[in-house]
């Protein structure tokens, strides 16, 4: 169970320098802003790793697939970490992970109809969205690629709970299975970035990356840890000590069948018995899992998290599929975004480089429609 003396004593000042920041916004000491639309928060407070891009993913198709917002104008805005532009870019699907950040370009190429935006500034990228004409009186239209800035009707601002300084519609904070935070600690300690009690500040909370089946006692035992009385699995809600209800949710994950990297991608690869796996993200794990009961995995190069490959990178997984020449070369579908930027791919790699398209999805249809249902009423 989750120590807060540790945290208060080992790591006082971080721990005090959270507890102050969240008492100046709860008390109006700060200022918030509230955007014009409708707008729904995805995050964590843990650092990286509870899926954050394949939920949005998820909440897009839902509110497209929706009578209420289908036919309406859905934006996201992302900081775009990792990328080397400046100010806000509106994302366009020939651009590159440098420009965006690989996790805003995924979303822009898998939705194309959605304007994918983003900025530094969650309260200015706002604006933007929801007032495209003050591009033109701002210093940032120069930067803006698109000239034609669609008006949003609704933002998903992606990872953006920490991010208090704009108060969203729904908050929606995701929480590792593997890695409860009522089990973590602050950083460096742990991986928290945030104080575990800030999750009853949430809306919903979304348990990611479980298992696929899961009886009615773990999820009561999930809801009492994470501060939830009296939880009811049929209705997916329960009430915390404050009187508020809360809604809790149990989701997995999955991969798709793989892709092509590149147009230039041989299908026939797929089919190989042996596989090179490379990566640059938080936690490959239950890639090398999912492929390991198809595949024999010969060679495994793990990247830091969000690592932009290099030329050097390339050669290297050359020298591996030339050792192995009927293997094939897979990765993540986030990491497959910065694998395009490498300007040089040797041999004949980009015919073997494929990736596996990452999904999640409710434990069953009806917490699935559930879920849609309170998203949907929430956003009244």
């Amino acid at each position: 169970m989750y120590k807060p003396m540790i945290d208060k004593i080992l790591l006082f000042p971080y721990w005090l320098a959270l507890k102050l920041r969240h008492f100046m916004y709860d008390h109006g000491m700060r200022k918030v802003y509230v955007p014009e639309v409708p707008t729904i928060c995805v995050g964590n407070i843990t650092v990286g790793g509870t899926g954050k891009t394949p939920h949005t993913e998820m909440i897009l198709r839902t509110l497209l697939g929706s009578d209420e917002w289908g036919a309406h104008s859905l934006a996201v805005l992302s900081r775009g970490y990792k990328r080397k532009t400046k100010g806000f870019q509106q994302v366009i699907t020939n651009g590159t992970a440098k420009d965006y950040g690989d996790e805003p370009l995924q979303i822009k190429r898998k939705f194309p109809q959605v304007t994918v935006a983003v900025d530094g500034s969650r309260k200015e990228g706002c604006a933007f969205l929801t007032a495209p004409e003050l591009l033109q009186t701002s210093k940032k239209a120069r930067r803006c690629i698109s000239k034609e800035l669609p008006k949003a009707d609704l933002i998903i601002l992606d990872d953006a709970f920490q991010h208090r300084a704009v108060k969203p519609k729904v908050s929606i904070v995701l929480v590792d299975y593997n890695r409860p935070i009522f089990k973590d600690h602050l950083m460096p300690a742990g991986r928290l970035r945030d104080l575990p009690e800030r999750i009853k500040a949430a809306d919903i909370i979304i348990v990611s990356k479980c298992p696929s089946y899961l009886d009615g006692w773990e999820k009561s035992k999930w809801a009492e840890a994470l501060g939830l009385g009296g939880y009811d699995a049929a209705e997916c809600c329960g009430t915390r000590k404050d009187g508020k209800k809360q809604h809790l949710f149990f989701t997995s994950i999955a991969y798709d069948n793989a892709v092509p990297v590149f147009p230039e991608g041989d299908p026939r690869y797929i089919y190989a018995q042996r596989l090179i796996l490379f990566s640059g993200i938080a936690n490959d794990r239950p890639l090398m899992n999912c492929l390991s009961g198809t595949y024999k995995i010969v060679r495994h190069f793990n990247f830091p998290d969000h690592h932009r490959f290099t030329k050097s990178d390339m050669f290297s997984l050359r020298d591996a599929a030339d050792a192995f020449p009927t293997s094939v070369l897979m990765t993540t579908e986030k990491d497959s975004q910065r694998v395009r930027d490498c300007g040089v791919i040797p041999g004949n790699l980009k015919q073997r480089m494929f990736y596996a398209p990452i999904k999640v999805d409710f434990l069953s249809d009806e917490d699935r429609s559930r879920f849609s249902t309170l998203l949907l009423s929430l956003l009244k």
